[in-house]
């Protein structure tokens, strides 16, 4: 009894000095920021949650999700910068964008998510990390055979189904496997239209006994959709006054070739991810590690009707299956990937040469590619739009007598060959922590384009090193110190080829610097962090409109700022946390308008860099009853590029609370709990979807006349008022 009393109490107080905040962040060591949401944290959250929701009461964080279902996806803003250059890994591997993040697991897979703001470690396949890394790292298989199912029903007719099973370890192979499936449907929270999400999940695990491991990872998803419209802000200030909506009608009304019926803007996708790495021991001193992995897409956007009719406009004559289309038949356009396939690997050798120094080096290759579509179909009976493969309304173009292809293609990528060197030294009984390393990145773009009557084809080369040094002291047990320097750059995607045309944005490059300290005791921890970046030929992001697009050029940018945390230990079942930044992040350069001057934009506030965030969290867990709440807080912040649009601070909520029954039959952990966001009904406005050059008309430097008044930017809005009630059980 005194023995086993005693390991349990060494268990105890090891989570109790890991976690703080009741999991909302975790202690650590490394010589750079790191921040980290546990498993602890993300069971009290909904399963509707997003990678994007679980992290968005963390300092630098400020998340804007576009909808409660967990099916939209959403942005990130963080230290000036945005989700654009950050880094996006699953278990070590490169994910899709932020905005379907969500497509590659299930929250309830999910062991912890970790953001390394402003830095990249240089042995991961990852260039484009001016704003840091998200890391989602999913569980592995459980040694026990089991598994778990959850149900949830809330506001806006969700219904989500969850279930898991674990074989535990097969025989005495060392091998162990899970398989999960998931189904989500509903409504969206604003205006008309359904969404639908299928998705699995696979985990294979197989252990040496001299501590080699190999592991499969492999998601399917497929989601239907409604694009959302995004309010301008006079169409947000009307809905809060008056109730008026801005998002999509549940009828067809085809007025002038105006149709706004939702099922005319919808998305259909399908996404596949794979990741096996192997880590494999040779000797005591020297290992390999090998990380494949694979992502494929595919899928289209209906964009809505198009903007010419059959037999009008453009004197073009449609055909369908050999017939001619009647004159003044509505037409819908498609934005249609017929693949968008990133695939690559990455391995290194890591050499022990002493007991203070190891060495690792390694190679990274990926190859990505984008192959896009723009057909046209006729429209539905109904005004609602079909498949474009469906051959039924598929439309060819006669023109002048000629008959053109229905669609213009754009086949766009890239081909990465990264070499990285890295040396890690402990000195002073492993107090001292030094890391140096580079990565060294050489590029080959592509975009080539077909079209009735044009075509561009375009190439290009680029180098870039990557240097890093990073340096951790520990004072004592309790308090450590660090300093990192690192330099990146970004270039653009392959969506930024496709919208960008023949004329390419220039590569985006970093200088960053952070100095942190960190205290941790049994009763609470404290996390601080200065930073400062030098950003050149800054990368931005502007909306074209159905799901499409553009990067830009916009200057040189300053940031810095710093992060402080501080979250407690469990006290009487109690765990409080808090966390504020403060930033300060400006234009460095005016920003080029084409080729008729400069926009007055040097010494202006950065797009979407509020100058304080905070977040207060309080946790309890008792064992039975549990519960959060978070409250999040972002400051005033600017829209456009010239700074002449706005958009106030705002505050969101959510809340947690729940109870777990004693185990009955084959249900284990027997939980109901209850999730709420936005408490208070608020009507705020979060980000922006894309930054836009101006409001109102600007002159330029020259005194020449700059771009003039338009709608301005378009946003992001809080959803409304939601509860989420889940019935869930290990077994």
């Amino acid at each position: 009894m005194v023995s086993h009393s005693a390991e349990h109490i060494t268990v105890q107080f090891s989570r109790r000095s890991r976690n703080g905040g009741g999991g909302m962040i975790r202690q650590e060591t490394a010589p750079h920021s790191v921040q980290t949401v546990t498993k602890e944290y993300i069971a009290t959250r909904s399963p509707t949650s997003t990678p994007l929701d679980l992290v968005q009461m963390l300092p630098s964080m400020n998340v804007t999700p576009s909808d409660t279902s967990g099916m939209k996806g959403g942005a990130i803003a963080i230290r000036g910068l945005t989700d654009a250059d950050m880094g996006l890994m699953l278990n070590g591997a490169p994910t899709t964008n932020v905005n379907y993040l969500n497509e590659e697991t299930d929250p309830e897979n999910i062991e912890n998510v970790s953001v390394t703001p402003g830095s990249s470690a240089l042995d991961i396949p990852t260039s484009s990390a001016a704003a840091g890394v998200m890391n989602v790292t999913q569980r592995d298989p459980s040694k026990k055979r089991g598994g778990m199912v959850d149900f949830s029903y809330g506001t806006n007719n969700l219904s989500r189904e969850f279930i898991r099973f674990d074989s535990g370890e097969i025989g005495h192979s060392g091998i162990r496997t899970f398989a999960s499936f998931s189904h989500a449907h509903a409504r969206s929270w604003m205006g008309a239209g359904t969404s639908d999400r299928k998705h699995i999940d696979f985990g294979l695990r197989k252990d040496w006994n001299n501590g080699s491991t190999f592991s499969i990872h492999t998601s399917w998803n497929n989601e239907v959709m409604p694009i959302d419209n995004y309010p301008t802000e006079e169409q947000f200030k009307l809905n809060k006054h008056t109730g008026i909506g801005w998002n999509h009608s549940d009828r067809y009304t085809n007025l002038g070739g105006s149709n706004n019926y939702w099922r005319a803007s919808t998305n259909s996708w399908n996404q596949l991810f794979v990741t096996a790495p192997l880590h494999a021991v040779i000797t005591p001193k020297i290992s390999f590690d090998l990380t494949p992995y694979l992502s494929f897409g595919q899928g289209w956007t209906a964009n809505g009707p198009s903007s010419s009719l059959a037999g009008t406009g453009d004197q073009a004559v449609y055909y369908s299956n050999g017939t001619q289309v009647a004159e003044g038949q509505q037409l819908t356009s498609y934005f249609q990937q017929n693949q968008n396939r990133v695939a690559g690997a990455i391995a290194k050798f890591n050499v022990d040469w002493d007991r203070h120094n190891r060495f690792t080096a390694g190679y990274w290759y990926e190859n990505n590619i984008s192959e896009v579509g723009f057909p046209t179909s006729t429209t539905d009976s109904s005004g609602g739009a079909v498949s474009p493969n469906r051959g039924d309304n598929q439309t060819f173009v006669k023109q002048n007598g000629q008959l053109l292809r229905n669609t213009s293609t754009v086949d766009a990528g890239y081909e990465i060959h990264g070499l990285f060197v890295q040396n890690s030294s402990h000195y002073l009984h492993n107090r001292l922590t030094v890391i140096t390393g580079l990565k060294f990145i050489m590029t080959n773009y592509w975009y080539n384009t077909t079209a009735p009557g044009t075509a561009h084809h375009l190439g290009k080369n680029d180098t870039s090193p990557m240097p890093q040094l990073s340096i951790g002291y520990k004072i004592d047990e309790h308090n450590q110190i660090y300093v990192n320097a690192e330099g990146d750059f970004r270039q653009p995607t392959p969506s930024d080829l496709v919208a960008s045309g023949p004329q390419l944005p220039k590569n985006q490059y970093s200088i960053k610097e952070e100095l942190g300290y960190r205290y941790n005791n049994r009763y609470f921890m404290i996390d601080a962090s200065f930073f400062n970046y030098n950003i050149t030929n800054r990368l931005v992001t502007t909306y074209l409109g159905g799901g499409v697009s553009n990067t830009i050029n916009a200057g040189n940018q300053t940031s810095r700022g710093f992060d402080f945390l501080i979250a407690g230990k469990s006290y009487h079942h109690f765990s409080p946390y808090a966390s504020v930044e403060y930033l300060h992040s400006t234009i460095d350069t005016n920003v080029a308008y084409q080729s008729a001057g400069y926009l007055p934009t040097k010494g202006k506030q950065a797009p979407l860099a509020p100058h304080v965030m905070a977040n207060v969290g309080l946790t309890y867990d008792d064992s039975h009853f549990f519960g959060n709440f978070g409250l999040h807080y972002a400051g005033p912040q600017s829209v456009t590029l010239v700074g002449d649009q706005r958009m106030p601070g705002y505050i969101t909520n959510n809340l947690s609370i729940g109870y777990h029954f004693p185990a009955f039959l084959f249900a284990k952990s027997p939980t109901f709990k209850l999730n709420f966001t936005n408490l208070t009904g608020a009507k705020v406005r979060s980000g922006a979807n894309g930054i836009q050059l101006n409001r109102h008309a600007v002159a330029l430097t020259n005194g020449h006349a700059g771009p003039a008044a338009g709608s301005g930017a378009l946003f992001y809005a809080v959803p409304r008022f939601t509860v989420t009630g889940t019935v869930s059980t290990s077994f």
